[in-house]
């Protein structure tokens, strides 16, 4: 990658994991993989895929709380990945977030 890092960004949904599923279905560009720093931006439920077999203090404890979702940013074009974002989002009807990425877009 030349030097360059993948980013992580970690944010919660509300409506919990009905919302987040909702929203990791609805992407079109992130793959749902629960690894990290690929090429290709990925999307995971932390609470259900990497720290599944964690009890609810040892959630808590790592910073992972039921409505968290995960996105490892790859290297496509940020303009495309917050579109694919925005979409997802509108599908589930959060337009509070919609507005945050179409302010980071700057549109």
């Amino acid at each position: 990658m030349n030097g360059r890092a993948s980013s992580i960004l970690s944010f919660g949904i509300q409506g919990g994991i009905a919302a987040d599923t909702k929203i990791i279905d609805a992407l079109q560009l992130a793959v749902r993989l629960v690894n990290i720093g690929d090429a290709k931006t990925l999307a995971c439920h932390p609470a259900t895929t990497t720290h599944r077999q964690l009890n609810p203090e040892e959630m808590e404890r790592a910073g992972v709380s039921a409505d968290l979702v995960r996105l490892s940013v790859g290297l496509k074009h940020i303009n495309d990945i917050l579109a694919d974002i925005d979409q997802a989002l509108a599908s589930a009807t959060m337009p509070t977030l919609m507005t945050f990425c179409r302010e980071l877009r700057g549109t």
